[in-house]
């Protein structure tokens, strides 16, 4: 048994996902397939188990293949849910590789009853879960004397735990592909903002997918402030996001009275996978790289740009604002702070992370509101702050700008790189013992 390699199931979102969970699973997998200790098995959520050909590692979906049984399934929205994240085949799944450690990465609802399965702590166990709100979900307090290994992306949630008497909880963040994101040298930034008709304004970016939860309103309002603050300054907001979910971006333009020239927005070619920046004009536009009709739309999580081209967009920015109500870590801020942007961020959640002084980072202040039915306290971003802040950034001069970038950049190194995050759990996983499996029983019990 000591001969072989430890196998390690990490289970997730796909790593082609291009999602907060997505990337972090993409950036461990190649960082922990580079080592070439290990046997890796990657397991994906809302796949069919079959469904996940062609990668470096072995992959199977979390749902299964049988169509009659799907069908079953959807009759019952939760557990078509659970479905999703692996309910219905993690035992069958367990059973079949016999891994030595078990990683999931998802949101704490993800493993509900997981911790009552018969291989749960027969293997070691490991969750890595993004904890957004106060108060706390009742499960994943009571879920914490099961976790041996359990790791939050945010301090703000590794106080919260260690407020209610669970001190065995550490932050481990969301890791970040560093070298893809990084500030261009003046010529080249020079020459995309002249591409896209931009060298005369100053740029406010968000990069963001289009859930309520990020708060669009509150930007808007703020960005108006600023622009009657400051009317000479050229401001533009760049919102990269997709215009066909969550808020509904075009008619708060029009409730606010913006002027839609000067909200833009990232175009992608599904085609030719040439990005453009313009005002939004819908959806399904022809390609002006490709000419091909239809194939042009907003940015989505299906279909976007690639991190070369999002490190474009970051360069395209003077500034980035990050307005949101809670959040497990919110990724772009990071992506910004590494393409040495000053970042404003709400500070609640994992934003107070961002706006601590070494940060390279402002706090946004908001009011405190609660969310129907949780009762989870979010935050509402206050547009006066967002204004005063955008303000504060605008009068620096190029060396205090570039000073607070520079240190932004190299927080997240410190933090956030998969150097860093890899280096955690590769040695975590040394630690742990290979496990016998002819010495484990797992039959199953009655719930199960």
């Amino acid at each position: 048994m000591a001969d072989r390699k430890k196998k390690i199931l990490i289970h997730s979102n796909h790593c082609k996902m291009l999602t907060g969970f997505g990337k972090h699973k993409k950036n461990l997998l190649k960082y922990l397939y580079k080592t070439g200790k290990y046997e890796l098995v990657e397991l994906s959520n809302a796949r069919p188990k079959a469904d996940i050909p062609n990668m470096p590692w072995k992959a199977y979906g979390t749902l299964p293949s049988n169509k009659k049984l799907l069908m079953e399934i959807s009759k019952d929205p939760t557990r078509q849910r659970n479905a999703g994240y692996g309910h219905e085949l993690i035992n069958e799944i367990i059973e079949e590789e016999k891994p030595d450690i078990y990683l999931g990465v998802e949101d704490i609802w993800a493993f509900a009853g997981f911790t009552t399965r018969t291989w749960w702590n027969k293997v070691n166990c490991i969750v890595h879960t993004t904890l957004d709100s106060v108060p706390l979900l009742p499960e994943s307090i009571q879920a914490a004397p099961k976790i041996k290994h359990y790791f939050v992306w945010a301090s703000f949630a590794q106080k919260e735990m260690e407020r209610v008497g669970h001190t065995h909880i550490k932050t481990v963040r969301g890791s970040l592909e560093t070298q893809n994101f990084f500030k261009l040298e003046d010529k080249d930034r020079e020459a995309l903002l002249e591409k896209f008709g931009l060298t005369k304004n100053f740029v406010i970016g968000f990069v963001f997918r289009n859930q309520l939860r990020k708060s669009v309103p509150n930007l808007l309002e703020g960005f108006k402030k600023f622009k009657v603050n400051h009317p000479d300054c050229g401001a533009k907001l760049l919102l990269h996001t997709h215009w066909n979910e969550g808020w509904d971006i075009p008619t708060l333009i029009k409730e606010k009275e913006l002027d839609n020239t000067d909200i833009i927005t990232t175009y992608y070619c599904s085609k030719c996978h040439h990005y453009t920046i313009k005002s939004h004009e819908g959806q399904g536009k022809e390609c002006p790289s490709c000419y091909t009709k239809d194939s042009l739309n907003t940015t989505n999580i299906k279909e976007g740009v690639s991190e070369s081209q999002l490190n474009e967009i970051y360069n395209l920015m003077d500034v980035y604002c990050h307005p949101f109500t809670s959040g497990g870590q919110e990724i772009p801020i990071q992506e910004a702070k590494l393409a040495e942007l000053v970042t404003l961020a709400t500070n609640y959640s994992c934003g107070e992370d961002s706006c601590v002084p070494e940060s390279g980072g402002l706090p946004l202040d908001w009011a405190e509101y609660r969310e129907p039915g949780t009762q989870f306290i979010k935050a509402s971003t206050d547009a006066n702050s967002i204004c005063d802040q955008l303000a504060k950034v605008y009068a620096m001069d190029p060396t205090q700008r570039a000073s607070m970038g520079a240190e932004a950049r190299e927080f997240v190194l410190k933090n956030y790189s998969i150097e860093v995050v890899g280096k955690f759990f590769e040695d975590l996983f040394d630690e742990l013992p290979l496990i016998d499996w002819s010495q484990i029983d797992l039959t199953p019990k009655p719930q199960e």
